[in-house]
């Protein structure tokens, strides 16, 4: 019960992607030509600032193309499709390259470009993008059904993770998809009470996720999130 509720939850957080044939060649064309237009300007004498905007869409772009391929993968076991091969050839070309998970059930992310975007611009105007890219990215390649037992995830990772997500929910308060990142945050508190070697740091940690989870129930009652919140709080550690 306890993973069906947070996989609800979780499943109303990524988002989807509509169309028949997935990655039409109108679309794939589309894809090729916005990435040699950004890839252009990556490696251009631009502003750093007009280089960060184009990693943010690139990644964008990336994590855009990768939901579809992982719909595929999720349908029909690989990938399908003349236009979708081919789109997957020109990007390999271009050093575009989608990794496979290692259960081979899945591509991963590429958090890379949201990365290189924060350290040539860190508050530019799609700094929140980058942000967000970088806590959604590592959260949903962290775990395959149960977001509180996340696999080879380092203590050192987690914590970096929980930085990027309170960077964000304070720079951004009225952010379209606050509601989204503040259950990833308070999700990573839960996780962070849980693999704390120090009881003191557990324990900071447990408080930091039911004051969220107190936060997240009142803020967005009507969310259908709100109803995995009483699992993450039975997930805490029993500490006392």
């Amino acid at each position: 019960m306890r993973v069906g509720l947070l996989s609800l939850a979780l499943a109303c957080a990524i988002p989807h992607a509509h169309g028949h044939d997935l990655i039409s060649v109108e679309a794939a064309e589309k894809y090729l030509a916005e990435s040699g237009r950004l890839l252009k300007t990556i490696a251009s004498a631009q502003p750093p600032a007009q280089r960060a905007q184009a990693h943010v869409a690139l990644g964008r772009m990336l994590d855009d193309i990768r939901d579809l391929l992982n719909r595929d993968l999720a349908t029909h076991g690989r990938v399908q499709g003349l236009p979708t091969n081919y789109l997957l050839a020109e990007f390999r070309s271009r050093g575009l390259e989608f990794q496979l998970a290692a259960a081979g059930n899945r591509f991963l992310a590429s958090p890379h470009y949201y990365r290189e975007a924060l350290r040539l611009d860190p508050q530019g105007a799609r700094a929140d993008d980058a942000l967000l890219g970088l806590l959604r990215g590592h959260f949903y390649d962290s775990f395959s059904s149960d977001p509180l037992r996340p696999s080879g995830q380092t203590w050192a990772l987690l914590v970096e993770q929980i930085r990027i997500g309170e960077t964000f929910l304070k720079a951004y308060p009225r952010h379209a998809e606050r509601e989204e990142a503040a259950f990833i945050v308070l999700i990573h508190y839960v996780q962070a009470s849980r693999a704390a070697g120090d009881s003191g740091i557990a324990e900071q940690f447990s408080e930091k996720a039911r004051s969220a989870i107190a936060e997240f129930a009142a803020r967005y009652s009507g969310s259908m999130r709100a109803a995995a919140l009483q699992v993450l709080l039975e997930g805490l550690p029993r500490l006392k």
